[in-house]
């Protein structure tokens, strides 16, 4: 060993040993340097390299004609402007490169030629005629909009805005600020020393280089959180596998530039982990049905940040999705459920909320008081297309999602099923082929191939003979046999069976706001398809009256005839 140091250092002027001396006593820096890319002599491992010149440590230092820097600094200052990154979720104001960066970016912004340092009169000529940082991951050009941020103040006043991040006091251990409390390319990487690959301080491994300073609510919790999920050999990404969040972010270079994400779409993001290579998580083949929620009609239209009700309709993943929050996690109606948590929504009455508590909550981000929200399926006498306001617990009647329904007389319920259940929209909304329907399939209403993303078949018209299968939606709750025993009301077998109605021509599923009817004409969900009903000859009404006991009056001509006509 001390004869392969001496011919190391024997060709070396005495400054240049005393200078190898100080790397030595620095941690062994000298040799970390010697094995890695950032040795540019001509015994370096890499293929960016001298052509002739032995001396490792040159290309950033020299004893003497060094910048006005510090660290004895042997290289021309980049002239170049850079372009920040930016995004409408930071807090952090990130201006030009300064201190560490801009020294690194001396090379890496590829605009100052490698052998080009202070200490030569001419610059060092390199192998394979290259002259600046080639066109390679490296290099990282001077638009940094998309790379992590540096050079910004990170003090307590903004992770006090941020709510994320780590107390600044917290960073003293490999990952650290510089002297003017600025967080720089050398808060991640250390120039000298590449042991984690890539000069990390911190082995890129279990999320821990992004941890020292990111703080995600509901992180340690979430599914995502789980290095044996990675799946960065399908990203072709020469990143170690076990790092949780590059499996989605990549710190320099990311398609998807506001918040690093690998790919400009989110969608393709997701799909990369959620595709048929897992099954009971195939939510691409879900989105290929006849009803889907439409996120493949969306581009970046979403944001954090956005006010609600959105002005711009649209769905996208994460809409509905926390990826930092998202886990299995099971609940009871009406709570979100893991998929859902850290996701904000709407409440009852029509305010935003930073975090949603129930799930339909999250459903009416879209389907309540946005301008853009789904027209109704079905033309009804009453008119309604804020699902908030149908579902509302004063209303004269309304299917149980936001609390238990208006009426304590249903017998048709089936076990575990009674008047003071409560269900969920995803109960009837959600995967035709998921566990919920007896399928492998994931739950959740992101397709369907029956209409309106319903998870069991739900005929709407006339004409279909009644069998279990015809309005099987409804009889997951409602017995059937209940039902066509007259039981509840004395002429459903009547009406579905022997005249082929279905019962979404009389009852509408979702409910009747109260500001359109009340408990005498318009209780249990009563609200005609007016495809098939029109406003009585006699009357001009269009309604159904309560009487009480199971019985009522309906005032309207169906198919032609007076329903009140007692011929009919």
């Amino acid at each position: 060993m001390r004869e392969r140091f001496l011919s190391v250092i024997e060709p070396l002027p005495r400054l240049w040993i005393v200078l190898l001396a100080l790397c030595l006593m620095n941690g062994s820096a000298f040799s970390e340097v010697a094995t890695s890319n950032h040795n540019l002599s001509v015994s370096g491992p890499g293929t960016v390299k001298a052509q002739d010149e032995t001396r490792i440590c040159i290309f950033c230092h020299t004893p003497h004609n060094a910048s006005s820097v510090a660290q004895l600094w042997n290289r021309n200052d980049t002239a170049a402007a850079h372009t920040p990154y930016s995004s409408t979720t930071m807090d952090a104001l990130p201006g030009q490169p300064t201190g560490a960066s801009r020294l690194c970016l001396g090379c890496h912004d590829g605009t100052v030629a490698l052998g080009e340092v202070l200490s030569e009169a001419a610059a060092i000529t390199m192998s394979g005629g290259i002259t600046v940082m080639p066109a390679v991951d490296a290099n990282l050009g001077t638009d940094l909009h998309d790379d992590h941020p540096i050079s910004f103040v990170y003090d307590p006043d903004l992770a006090l805005q941020d709510g994320q991040l780590a107390d600044p006091g917290t960073l003293t251990g490999e990952v650290k600020l510089d002297a003017g409390g600025e967080l720089q390319c050398t808060s991640c990487h250390d120039p000298h020393d590449d042991t984690n690959t890539f000069f990390l301080v911190l082995p890129a491994t279990d999320a821990a280089l992004c941890e020292a300073c990111h703080e995600r609510d509901q992180w340690e919790t979430a599914s995502h959180n789980d290095a044996a999920k990675s799946l960065i050999s399908s990203l072709n990404k020469d990143i170690p596998s076990a790092n949780d969040c590059v499996n989605c972010h990549d710190p320099h270079g990311g398609s998807g530039s506001a918040r690093l994400l690998y790919f400009a779409l989110e969608e393709d993001g997701c799909l990369v982990c959620h595709n048929s290579a897992d099954p009971d998580r195939d939510i691409e083949s879900e989105l290929t049905k006849f009803s889907t929620h439409p996120v493949d009609l969306n581009f970046d239209v979403h944001d954090p940040t956005e006010v609600l009700p959105v002005a711009t309709a649209h769905v996208e993943c994460v809409d509905c999705h926390n990826p930092h929050a998202a886990r299995t996690e099971a609940t009871a109606a009406p709570d979100v459920s893991g998929p859902l948590a850290g996701v904000t929504g709407l409440d009852t009455d029509g305010a935003a909320l930073t975090l949603a508590v129930s799930e339909y909550e999250v459903c009416y981000k879209c389907h309540a008081d946005s301008p853009g929200e789904p027209a109704p399926v079905t033309p009804r006498d009453l008119v309604q297309g804020n699902t908030r306001l149908e579902f509302d617990t004063g209303n004269p009647s309304f299917h149980p999602v936001e609390g238990a329904g208006a009426s304590l007389d249903v017998p048709s319920l089936l076990s575990p099923w009674t008047t003071a259940s409560v269900i969920r929209c995803t109960d009837c909304h959600t995967s035709d082929d998921g566990s919920a329907a007896g399928g492998s399939g994931p739950d959740g209403p992101h397709g369907s191939d029956y209409p309106n993303l319903l998870g069991w078949n739900f005929e709407t018209g006339t004409g279909t003979i009644d069998s279990d299968s015809t309005y099987e939606l409804c009889y997951r709750c409602h017995d059937r046999g209940s039902i066509f025993d007259n039981v509840t009301f004395p002429y459903h077998r009547r009406h579905v069976v022997s005249a082929r109605i279905s019962c979404n021509i009389c009852h509408d599923p979702h409910g009747i706001s109260s500001d359109q009817g009340d408990a005498v004409n318009h209780s249990r969900l009563i609200n005609f398809d007016t495809s098939y009903a029109l406003p009585e000859q006699n009357t001009g009404l269009m309604e159904f009256q309560d009487l009480g006991d199971r019985h009522g009056t309906c005032y309207m001509d169906c198919h032609g005839k007076n329903h009140e006509d007692e011929n009919y």
